[in-house]
C-alpha cells in the first residue's frame, strides 16, 4: 500500500469519528460548548476536532463518550483512526483532568447480554436486585464498572423532594450496598456522594486478589440495596447505558396493599409511550409478583414502572377517600390553583440545544399523566402541561379519547375557525369545579419537533378542545378567563357528565 492509499484510509478514519462526534451530540442535544464544559475541554479544542485539524486525544475520546452516552461507539472510532496511523497527530498535552485515574476507567466496549432487574417491597423497605452479564468485546481488560442510586419521593413535585432529602440525605449506611462478580466479593469506590443520588465504581477486586474482565470473557456481576419507603417513591426506572440484548424486571409487593402498576417507556426522541406489551400479574400467596422484559432495547431508552397501593393501610385509604378531587390531584403531584406557576407565560425551549431537557419534561408528564389517570377515568380525554407539575416550560402532553398520545413542544394556536363548541370542561389544577366553556370546532397549532424543526397541524372537535385547553396553560391562562361573564363553574357533585365523552355539537 502507498502513502497516497495511507492517507486516504486516515482521511476516512478522521471523517468518520469527526461524523460520529457530530452524530451523538446532536443525538444529546449537546452543543460544542455544553459538551466542553461536560469532558473539561475548551470549546476551541472540540472546534478543531469537529474541523478535522487535531485528531483528539485518547482521554477527551473515553471522556466524551461516557458523557454523550454512545456505548463505546466514540471510542471504537478513534481505534479505527489509530489503527489507521492517526494516533500521531492526535493532541497529546491538552488533556482534561478527569475525576477518575483514566488507566483503570472501564473499557466502553462491554455488551450486557442480559440485565435481570428485581424490587422487593417488604416491611416498608425497598430492596433493589440487578445482575448483569456482562460481555467484553473490546481490547482491554475491564477493572471497574459504574453504578447509579436515585431516588425521588415525590415525582412532580421536586421542591418537595429536595427538601425532604436536604433534611434527610440518603446515607451509605442505610442503603448497605453489596456488590459480588461471580462469587467474588467487590469493592468500590464513591464517584459522586449527593443527597438523593450517588453514584459507584464498583471494582474488579478485593482483599483477596484481582479478577478484571478479560477482552472476549463474560461474567455475572450482581449488586443489592436498600431504600426506606418514606425515601423512595412510587417509581422504578432502568436507563439503557450500555448495548444491551434482554431486559427483564420483576416487582415483589405484598398482596394486601392491592398494587397497581403501569409502565413508561422513553427513548431519545421527546416521545414517551406506554409499555408495548402488558407487565405480567401473579398472585401467590400473600405476595403479588409482576414481570415485564424486553428484547434488544436501544440504547438510551429508560423503562420506569409506577404504582399506586388502593389500600396502604386502612387509615391511610380512609383519608384518600375523604379528599376532595383537587387535593387528590395535589397528591398525585399537581400544582393547584393560587401557585404562581399557573399565570405565568412558560418559557420556550431552544432546540435542538435543549433537547434532552424537552425529553426529560415529556417524560414526566407522560408519567404523571398515567398516575392521574390510575385516580380518575377520563372518558373525554385529558391532558396535562408543564407548568402543572411545576415547571416553567413550554410543553403539554395531550391524550385523545380514543387514547392517541400529542406531544406539543413551544406551541401556539396560529388560526381557528369563528365557529365555536361550549361545553363542559375539568381542570386538574381546580378539579372540584366544572366549567362551562367556549372553543373553536378547528384550530391549527404551530408547534416543534425535538430537533427544533417547526410543524403546522390542525386539529377539530374534542380534540382541539383538549389542545386549546393545555395551549392556554402555557400562556398562563385558565379555563375561568375563556368562559362567558355571566356563567359560573358549578361543583363536581352537581356535573352529571363524568364518564362520559363530550355531546357532538
Amino acid at each position: 500500500m502507498d502513502h497516497a492509499q495511507d492517507d486516504e484510509l486516515r482521511q476516512q478514519a478522521s471523517n468518520a469519528l469527526i461524523a460520529e462526534l457530530r452524530h451523538w451530540r446532536e443525538v444529546s442535544g449537546v452543543s460544542q460548548k455544553a459538551l466542553a464544559s461536560l469532558v473539561r475541554y475548551t470549546p476551541s479544542y472540540i472546534s478543531k476536532v469537529e474541523s478535522g485539524t487535531l485528531v483528539p486525544s485518547r482521554e477527551f475520546v473515553e471522556s466524551a463518550d461516557e458523557h454523550l452516552r454512545t456505548g463505546g461507539a466514540l471510542l471504537r472510532k478513534w481505534k479505527a483512526l489509530r489503527d489507521a496511523g492517526g494516533e500521531s497527530r492526535a493532541d497529546k498535552h491538552q488533556t482534561a483532568p478527569l475525576a477518575d485515574d483514566p488507566q483503570s476507567a472501564p473499557s466502553n466496549a462491554l455488551v450486557v447480554e442480559h440485565e435481570k432487574a428485581e424490587l422487593i417491597f417488604r416491611d416498608g423497605m425497598f430492596k433493589t436486585r440487578i445482575r448483569r452479564h456482562l460481555r467484553n468485546i473490546g481490547n482491554e481488560p475491564v477493572t471497574q464498572y459504574l453504578i447509579r442510586i436515585a431516588v425521588d419521593r415525590y415525582p412532580g413535585d421536586p421542591e418537595r423532594s429536595n427538601q425532604l432529602y436536604r433534611k434527610f440525605p440518603l446515607t451509605w449506611e442505610e442503603i448497605g450496598l453489596a456488590a459480588v462478580c461471580q462469587d467474588e466479593p467487590m469493592t468500590w469506590r464513591v464517584k459522586h456522594d449527593r443527597d438523593a443520588f450517588k453514584e459507584v465504581w464498583l471494582l474488579f477486586e478485593n482483599s483477596d486478589g484481582r479478577f478484571p474482565l478479560y477482552p472476549d470473557q463474560t461474567t455475572w456481576i450482581e449488586y443489592v440495596y436498600t431504600v426506606s419507603a418514606d425515601k423512595w417513591g412510587p417509581w422504578w426506572t432502568r436507563a439503557i447505558r450500555l448495548p444491551t440484548k434482554l431486559l427483564s424486571m420483576t416487582l415483589d409487593f405484598p398482596s394486601v396493599i392491592q398494587p397497581t402498576l403501569w409502565g413508561i417507556e422513553t427513548s431519545m426522541t421527546a416521545e414517551a409511550s406506554p409499555f408495548k406489551t402488558p407487565i405480567n400479574r401473579v398472585e401467590r400467596g400473600d405476595r403479588v409478583h409482576f414481570s415485564w422484559s424486553t428484547d434488544s432495547p436501544p440504547l438510551h431508552a429508560r423503562y420506569r414502572i409506577e404504582w399506586k397501593f388502593k389500600n396502604p393501610t386502612d387509615e391511610g385509604k380512609a383519608e384518600m377517600e375523604t379528599l376532595a378531587p383537587s387535593e387528590r390531584m395535589r397528591s398525585l403531584g399537581i400544582m393547584q390553583e393560587g401557585e404562581p406557576v399557573l399565570t405565568e407565560v412558560a418559557t420556550r425551549f431552544n432546540l435542538p440545544a435543549e433537547a434532552e431537557d424537552a425529553r426529560r419534561v415529556v417524560a414526566q408528564l407522560v408519567s404523571t399523566m398515567e398516575r392521574v389517570s390510575q385516580a380518575h377515568t377520563f372518558a373525554k380525554g385529558m391532558g396535562i402541561a408543564a407548568p402543572q407539575v411545576g415547571i416553567r416550560r413550554s410543553v403539554a402532553v395531550v391524550r385523545t379519547p380514543e387514547g392517541a398520545t400529542i406531544t406539543l413542544i413551544n406551541p401556539r394556536i396560529i388560526d381557528q375557525s369563528t365557529e365555536v363548541d361550549e361545553q363542559y370542561e375539568g381542570c386538574l389544577s381546580f378539579f372540584d369545579v366544572r366549567g362551562m366553556v367556549p372553543r373553536p370546532l378547528f384550530i391549527e397549532v404551530e408547534h416543534q419537533d425535538i430537533e427544533g424543526n417547526t410543524h403546522i397541524t390542525a386539529f377539530e372537535g374534542a380534540v382541539a378542545r383538549l389542545v386549546c385547553h393545555e395551549v392556554d396553560h402555557l400562556f398562563g391562562l385558565l379555563y375561568r378567563s375563556r368562559m362567558r361573564p355571566e356563567i359560573e363553574p358549578i361543583p363536581v357533585s352537581q356535573y352529571k357528565g363524568t364518564g362520559q365523552p363530550w355531546a357532538r355539537r
